[in-house]
């Protein structure tokens, strides 16, 4: 499993989070909000998500999801923002380790891939069983520096 750009090593910094327990769809939902945000900000918002005091916006899979004051369906997905919160930071540390200003990045690529499936089973009656299934997510962060004009 790689990234899915390609980037230039000398301004860039990237994490991987692999097989992570979480709700791909969840997970896609925050990584959308996150593109294009200064590393703080998106800190800031994903403890927010964390707090319950910022809701995510949905777009996609929204078919039962309540309105929430000013931005419409939406929810509040603690544990995908905790494990992406926890990618994010360790993106953030690679790029002080790599040199860079990590205070003056901004979140590039924000992506959530369906990760493999933790397959289990669980007794029901009569000797029978059913699939108990745990969904994992692959979650990819890479930062970028902003040019300084």
């Amino acid at each position: 499993m790689g990234y899915t750009q390609e980037t230039d090593p000398e301004t860039t910094s990237r994490a991987l989070g692999k097989e992570c327990s979480i709700s791909p769809k969840h997970s896609r939902e925050v990584c959308k909000m996150l593109k294009g945000m200064k590393v703080d900000d998106a800190k800031k918002y994903l403890k927010g998500v964390i707090d319950l005091e910022i809701a995510v916006p949905y777009t996609r899979f929204k078919m039962y999801a309540n309105p929430k004051p000013k931005i419409g369906p939406g929810r509040y997905p603690k544990k995908a923002a905790k494990a992406i919160l926890r990618v994010l930071e360790s993106a953030q540390s690679n790029a002080e380790y790599k040199g860079l200003e990590s205070d003056n990045m901004r979140v590039k690529v924000a992506a959530a891939h369906r990760g493999r499936i933790e397959k289990s089973y669980m007794p029901r009656a009569q000797g029978r069983s059913t699939p108990w299934n745990e969904q994992t997510t692959n979650i990819e962060i890479v930062l970028e520096e902003i040019k300084a004009s």
